[in-house]
């Protein structure tokens, strides 16, 4: 079965693509693609107290969820939201677990709410004060397809436009060595039932069973390096404006199919 989409936003930030308008030239290869340390902005739509308790992951999140939702023209407070996330706020995950190490032990309060796999959702709701519903999960490095099936299949069943956001960021050492996320990466899209003005492109998803594509040079490492950026073959493609289909990676014997088409 397949299901269908319109995608009328996006939201890209990582090592070297600083959003997604300034992110296509380098998608379509028009542009040289450098390798830069990603720069989470400050989450301005946070109040100041919320703001300086964020971590990285939060950061991340608001930044490509806002983004996808201002291309679109919406308001965030409108839209149900997806979160997925290979492992939530590594640098948080890290504290504690300094924390933990010392005869003291104690986790601050802030430590530990900013701890747990919602998180985002949380502020997310503080700074755009919706009350929609929204979806928390985790599929290790499956996350981001997985995010994007639970989205796509609720803007069917619920006839409803959603915000799906995929957000990873890094481990500090000694966590690294386990899991080797090297710099923060996260891609928002706002996905519609039907087909409207602002609509970017259509997507018709459904698994299979063929292997997934990769891309070229240092753009390539990118993908394989992060999970939340396994969707780079998808938003190349929109980039580039091409009929098509691409398949991206999901489980060891099941990848995610998706056709494009513009309108």
């Amino acid at each position: 079965m397949k299901l269908v989409a319109y995608i009328e936003g996006i939201g890209l930030l990582g090592p070297g693509l600083a959003g997604w308008h300034a992110s296509e030239a380098i998608l379509c290869a028009s542009s040289p693609y450098q390798a830069q340390k990603t720069v989470l902005p400050s989450p301005s739509s946070l109040p100041p107290a919320e703001r300086r308790r964020s971590g990285a992951l939060v950061k991340l999140a608001l930044a490509v969820g806002l983004e996808a939702i201002e291309t679109a023209r919406l308001n965030p407070a409108d839209l149900p939201s997806v979160f997925s996330s290979s492992g939530a706020d590594g640098e948080n995950c890290h504290a504690i677990c300094e924390m933990l190490a010392t005869s003291d032990r104690q986790i601050s309060p802030t430590r530990f709410h900013n701890s747990v796999h919602n998180t985002a959702a949380g502020y997310w709701g503080i700074a755009t004060g919706s009350m929609k519903n929204s979806s928390v999960l985790c599929a290790f490095d499956a996350s981001l397809c997985a995010g994007l099936l639970e989205a796509v299949t609720q803007v069917v069943v619920d006839n409803t436009r959603t915000v799906m956001l995929a957000c990873d960021t890094q481990y500090p050492e000694p966590l690294f060595r386990s899991r080797p996320i090297p710099d923060a990466f996260g891609i928002a899209l706002v996905l519609s039932p039907e087909r409207s003005a602002q609509a970017i492109a259509e997507i018709s998803i459904e698994l299979t069973e063929d292997k997934a594509d990769s891309m070229d040079g240092q753009l390539e490492a990118l993908r394989v390096a992060i999970p939340a950026a396994r969707g780079l073959p998808m938003l190349q493609a929109i980039a580039m404006r091409q009929n098509g289909r691409v398949v991206l990676d999901y489980l060891d014997a099941t990848r995610l199919s998706i056709d494009i088409s513009f309108p």
